[in-house]
């Protein structure tokens, strides 16, 4: 009866300590696995990345299959062309000579200038840069005339006139008696201006020589030169009286 007992009392103990000791042993199985990921986790390898090389072959082209009964082209002759030959152009037995420039032969009989080149002829003359103005046939004692002009041809009578009046108006012959003669010599530009207005003869009167000269510079400036006239001044030559 107390085997009994104590073999019930073994079987108790034996059931308690049992699921006690399946949980420390599922404790311990799951923390050695963990350790063993966590291991392996760490000293593993990181993979490696093969380098891929594509290749792309070209469609392979079958050969042609001649029977063996077809007949082979037979090789064609090369061509050999003979050299052509090189004809010179004939040349002309006389050659002809291009006539010089000679001297013309005289209408009467055989001319008596040698052969040779007809010499140049001179270079005409160059015309002269002064022109004569129609000079005042009449002019009297306190007035102006225009004895000539310089610059070219200038046939504008109506602005030689027209200066003429508008120098006039500034001249005042002095009061001494006797025939006296002053010419005075200026240049009018494009714009109309006077410069170089100077003595060109005295009358012997340094009065009338000075009035002369005043008249001349006082009109200054006259009307600009004509647009059709081509020079770039006018020089003038005025007699006073």
């Amino acid at each position: 009866m107390e085997d009994r007992v104590a073999e019930v009392l073994a079987q108790r103990a034996a059931l308690e300590r049992g699921p006690a000791a399946g949980i420390v042993l599922s404790i311990l199985l799951h923390g050695g696995i963990t350790a063993l990921a966590v291991y392996g986790a760490l000293h593993a390898k990181p993979p490696q990345l093969a380098n891929v090389l594509t290749i792309r072959f070209a469609p392979a082209v079958a050969p042609a299959i001649v029977p063996a009964n077809a007949s082979k082209p037979k090789p064609v002759a090369p061509v050999i062309h003979e050299p052509v030959p090189v004809v010179e152009a004939p040349k002309p037995a006389n050659p002809v000579t291009p006539a010089k420039n000679t001297a013309p032969p005289s209408p009467f009989g055989k001319s008596t200038k040698k052969p040779g080149l007809v010499p140049p002829l001179p270079p005409a003359p160059a015309p002269a840069a002064t022109s004569t103005a129609p000079a005042a046939p009449n002019i009297t004692a306190g007035s102006s005339g225009v004895a000539s002009i310089e610059g070219g041809d200038f046939p504008y009578t109506m602005y030689l006139t027209n200066m003429n009046r508008l120098i006039g108006t500034h001249w005042f012959r002095p009061q001494i008696t006797g025939d006296l003669t002053t010419s005075i010599s200026f240049t009018i530009h494009r714009d109309g201006s006077i410069t170089d207005a100077k003595i060109e003869q005295s009358s012997g009167n340094g009065t009338a020589d000075r009035a002369a000269l005043r008249a001349v510079l006082e009109s200054s400036p006259l009307p600009p030169l004509p647009f059709g006239y081509n020079g770039t001044y006018l020089g003038v030559h005025l007699i006073f009286k």
